[in-house]
């Protein structure tokens, strides 16, 4: 059984600048017109600009005045920063609408998955693939839709499953379980039982733990919301849950 985890500008400044000063007109009544200035004055002239205090604001360097190379450096870091940025929010957007973060519970999948484990699921992966043998997937239990299981399939529609002292057949031919442990296997007989259209018959690889198809028959194929495909934690389950890798595992 699953469960879901618990857990998943600034505005730019516009430029201000002051108005021009207003021209008043000398016929303004409230505007005495300033006194004349003599052409000549005793008061040394002194050229504008021509030295700054050290405190003085415009002893700042612009950053047209910057180096080529400290201007390159702010360019890199703004790129870097936007690309980090998208690679971000990228990676949310794929996670929450594609992939599911969920907890085992349980131990009908061991050794694959152990209880309390934590995985992804693919949650779009069968709108655009079909269900295939030996995917280990999540789905509504039938008999309580308030409750999701995750089991592996193996049997397809319209095919015939058989087991026999522990040994699956589909279809006559023996199917190879490598993930299965000789400790974890069920000798019970069961079948053949025929695989109804557009339904799955799913079971745990903890065969003599797990309640699955043999107890609550074949799941229909709209029960079915996702794959599994990733195990986060514990650390040392670390990695994939393809259907390649798993049946190494």
């Amino acid at each position: 059984m699953l469960r879901p985890d618990e857990n998943q500008t600034s505005a730019p400044t516009g430029e201000h600048s002051s108005a021009p000063g207003s021209s008043l007109s000398s016929s303004d009544p409230s505007v005495t017109p300033p006194a004349a200035t003599p052409a000549h004055t005793s008061e040394p002239s002194c050229a504008p600009d021509a030295s700054l205090s050290p405190g003085d604001p415009s002893a700042i360097p612009s950053a047209a005045a910057l180096p080529p190379a400290h201007s390159a450096l702010r360019h890199e870091i703004r790129v870097w920063t936007r690309d980090l940025l998208i690679a971000i929010g990228l990676a949310l957007v794929i996670i929450v609408f594609l992939y599911q973060p969920v907890k085992v519970e349980g131990t009908s999948m061991a050794p694959l998955l152990s209880d309390q484990e934590r995985i992804f699921i693919n949650k779009f992966v069968y709108r655009f693939e079909p269900i295939e043998r030996g995917d280990v997937v999540v789905f509504w239990y039938p008999l309580d839709h308030s409750k999701s299981f995750i089991k592996r399939v193996m049997a397809l529609p319209g095919e015939t499953i058989e087991i026999r002292r522990g040994a699956v057949f589909v279809n006559e031919q023996m199917v190879p379980e490598p993930y299965v442990p000789p400790q974890y296997t069920d000798v019970t007989d069961f079948g053949p039982v025929r695989v109804p259209q557009g339904s799955y018959f799913v079971m745990g690889d903890h065969r003599i733990s797990s309640n699955d198809s043999r107890v609550f028959g074949p799941v229909a194929s709209q029960y079915i919301y996702g794959r599994a495909v990733f195990a986060y934690w514990p650390v040392d389950h670390f990695g994939s849950l393809s259907t390649t890798e798993a049946n190494n595992k």
